[in-house]
C-alpha cells in the first residue's frame, strides 16, 4: 500500500501554484473582481444601479457613482441593472487595502490600491502568525481563509501560519460581522496578541457588517471594537485576493 501511495504522490507532480514568481491560478468564469466605473458612460438617470444594491455600497456623487467596496457583496446587481453599463466587475483580484478610505472605487480611482504596512514589512516578513477570530461568520470566508494552508496554495511557504492561541500570534484575523455576543470575545483576544500587533479584516461582513450591517444583533464589522491595519473585501474574497493582500501587506510582492 505504501509503495502505491509514493507512486501516486510521484504521478500527482508538483502541486502548489508557482504564484507569485509564476502566473496566478486560473480564477473561475464567475469571479467578479475589482469593480471598474466608465465616468464617461454615466449620465444623469433615476439610479437604477443604485436602487438595485442590496447594502448601499453604490451612491450617486454628483451624478457619478461611488462604490464602496467595503460595504459591497459583489452580488453584480448593479452591473446588471446598468442601462448604460457604466459598471462592471473586472478580473483583478487585487483590492485589499491598508486604507478604509482606498476601498471607494470611482471613475478616478487608482487599479489597485496599497495594503502595505511599514511596520508588518519591517518586523513579520519572514514570519508571521495570526490568529483566526470567526465572529459570527457563514463559512464562506472562513472556507477561502482555511484553503490557503491546502498543498496548492501551501501558505506556509511564505511563513505564514494560523496559531492556535493569541498568545503566539503577531496579529488578529477577523471573519464575521461580530454577532453582539462575539464582541467581548473579539476585543479579549485581540489584547491578548502581545504588541507590537496588526488586525486584518477578511470579507465585508468584517469590514462593515455586510448584509447585516445596522442590525441590533449584529456589530458593524469588528473596526468599532479592534484597529484594522488591511482590509480584504469580498462576499467571500477568492483565497487569491486573501493571499495578495497578505503578502502585499509584508512587503512581499
Amino acid at each position: 500500500m505504501f509503495h502505491d501511495i509514493l507512486l501516486a504522490r510521484r504521478k500527482q507532480g508538483y502541486q502548489t501554484f508557482t504564484y507569485p514568481d509564476g502566473p496566478p491560478p486560473e480564477l473561475p468564469a464567475r469571479f467578479a473582481g475589482r469593480p471598474v466605473i466608465d465616468a464617461a458612460k454615466c449620465r444623469e438617470c433615476p439610479g437604477p444601479c443604485v436602487s438595485q444594491c442590496p447594502t448601499g455600497a453604490l451612491t450617486l456623487a454628483g451624478g457619478k457613482p461611488r462604490l464602496d467596496m467595503g460595504l459591497c457583496i459583489f452580488c453584480g446587481n448593479c452591473e446588471r441593472g446598468c442601462p448604460r453599463e457604466a459598471i462592471r466587475f473586472g478580473r483583478d483580484h487585487r483590492f485589499a487595502a491598508a486604507r478604509r478610505e482606498d476601498l471607494i472605487v470611482t471613475g478616478d480611482s487608482e487599479t489597485v490600491p496599497s495594503a502595505r504596512n511599514e511596520t508588518a514589512a519591517k518586523l513579520f516578513s519572514k514570519s508571521f502568525s495570526l490568529r483566526v477570530v470567526s465572529a459570527s461568520g457563514c463559512g464562506a470566508c472562513e472556507a477561502d481563509t482555511n484553503v490557503l494552508t491546502t498543498l496548492a496554495w501551501d501558505l506556509s511557504r511564505f511563513g505564514i501560519h494560523y496559531a492556535a492561541s493569541p498568545r503566539h500570534a503577531d496579529g488578529l484575523l477577523v471573519i464575521g460581522p461580530v454577532a453582539a455576543n462575539m464582541a467581548e470575545a473579539v476585543r479579549q483576544t485581540g489584547d491578548a496578541v502581545p504588541s507590537p500587533k496588526c488586525v486584518i479584516a477578511v470579507g465585508t461582513c468584517a469590514i462593515s457588517g455586510g448584509i447585516y450591517k445596522g442590525l441590533p444583533e449584529n456589530g458593524n464589522g469588528c473596526a468599532p471594537i479592534v484597529p484594522v491595519d488591511l482590509y480584504i473585501p469580498g462576499c467571500p474574497p477568492h483565497p487569491l485576493t486573501i493571499l495578495d493582500g497578505f503578502l502585499r501587506f509584508l512587503g512581499r510582492i
